[in-house]
């Protein structure tokens, strides 16, 4: 099978993702989840005028010169309106949050006034409006504040709040599986034996799902026969998994078994093999509503074709608006060579130039089993295929990895 261009293997991963069904949830509970449908205010905020400083309610008119004399007929608090209007020569202690009462068209902070008694004297000159914030100045009821495919963020939660939400509709999560292949790994913490080495693939793509807002399902390490690949798909299955994330037995000499047991469960492989370095060893296929991606064994090679196919895809099943990584420019912080038929994709460390531009170091050693490289990075540096050589300062693209 010929490589796959990188563009139309993520086109494959994606295609036919829909968003999955909403579900409603309570306000507290919704922080980061993705928003369903448009959602509007249901009241107009503030719902009334109200004062934004200490001081008095005037009519301007009466306290537009310097030493007028007002006499003070009430009193004003957040939540405690005043009953009454606010006639010529009058004026209403008013605090911050309380509603302007009739009559009044402006505040008077309390510093610019002296009281001796019910006779409020003017020392700074009133203007109509100052110091009042008017009704529906934030938002008013039936206004569209929050879209869907929104990532909710701690400040929408709020607005929501506002709103008078006390719950919103939400997509349901996905469910990603993680089954990671291999006679040779062992866990952290244990000692390798002979040709063993630790596993660390599936820590990174369990958070990285997780930070990406789906819900994980660790399926463990299968051993290297058939029988034990073919059961771990299986739990997948069994588990309502939406995406099912197989890491290992994709490269050549020994995709064959991997293959074949995706292919014994009725997974349908769309391809196998991408132009993209690191990472080639990829494949995807599908099982009903189940996205099926073999990963490469290799670290780096697991991360980065994680961070490019498992997060778009991860995405378009949560409903997000924007579902692809954003491209930055930068230039080159050093030379880097003449690039292949494959799309490289460069661990790079970031810095900003006293200009603000953004500098893409690429770190020395790029070999795909280098975990202290990946960690060190900051962004991915894409190359084009046959790029030609190019030198430091020249223009680059990167992609942003998770901070």
């Amino acid at each position: 099978m010929a490589l796959m261009p990188v563009s139309d293997a993520l086109a494959a991963v994606l295609a036919g993702a829909e968003p999955l069904p909403e579900e409603m949830i309570p306000l507290d509970e919704a922080y980061h989840r993705v928003l369903a449908r448009d959602v509007a205010a249901r009241r107009t905020q503030p719902p009334e005028a109200m004062s934004a400083m200490d001081g008095y309610a005037v009519r301007a008119a009466d306290a537009a010169r310097v030493d007028a004399q007002l006499t003070m007929i009430g009193e004003v608090a957040a939540g405690r309106p005043f009953a009454g209007a606010v006639g010529a020569g009058e004026a209403v202690r008013i605090f911050t949050g309380g509603v302007v009462p009739a009559g009044a068209d402006a505040v008077v902070i309390q510093e610019d006034t002296v009281a001796e008694g019910k006779r409020i004297t003017i020392k700074e000159a009133a203007i109509a409006g100052r110091h009042i914030r008017p009704a529906g100045v934030d938002f008013r009821e039936g206004d569209v504040l929050l879209r869907k495919g929104t990532r909710l963020t701690e400040r929408d939660l709020a607005l929501a709040a506002g709103m008078n939400h006390p719950d919103l509709p939400i997509r349901r999560r996905p469910k990603v599986a993680i089954l990671a292949t291999g006679d040779e790994l062992v866990m952290p913490g244990t000692t390798p034996g002979p040709g063993q080495i630790v596993y660390s693939n599936g820590y990174a793509l369990h958070a990285l799902a997780r930070q990406e807002g789906a819900d994980t399902i660790d399926l463990g390490v299968a051993a290297d026969t058939l029988e034990a690949t073919t059961a771990g798909i299986r739990r997948a299955r069994e588990s309502g998994a939406d995406i099912l994330i197989t890491i290992g037995g994709a490269s050549v000499g020994d995709h064959d078994l991997v293959q074949q047991a995706l292919k014994a469960e009725g997974i349908a492989m769309a391809f196998w093999k991408i132009a993209m370095r690191p990472g080639k060893p990829m494949m995807h296929g599908r099982l009903g509503a189940m996205g099926v991606i073999g990963l490469p064994g290799n670290p780096v090679s697991s991360y980065v074709c994680g961070f490019l196919f498992m997060v778009p895809l991860i995405r378009a099943l949560s409903g997000r608006a924007v579902i692809h990584h954003r491209r930055e420019r930068a230039v080159l912080g050093r030379d880097v060579g003449a690039n292949d038929r494959r799309e490289d994709y460069l661990r790079a460390r970031l810095e900003r130039r006293d200009d603000g531009m953004l500098v893409a170091l690429p770190v020395n050693h790029q070999d795909s089993s280098l975990l202290a490289n990946l960690a060190a990075a900051q962004a991915l540096l894409v190359r084009a295929p046959f790029a030609p050589k190019a030198e430091a300062g020249a223009p680059c693209e990167v992609l942003r990895l998770p901070a």
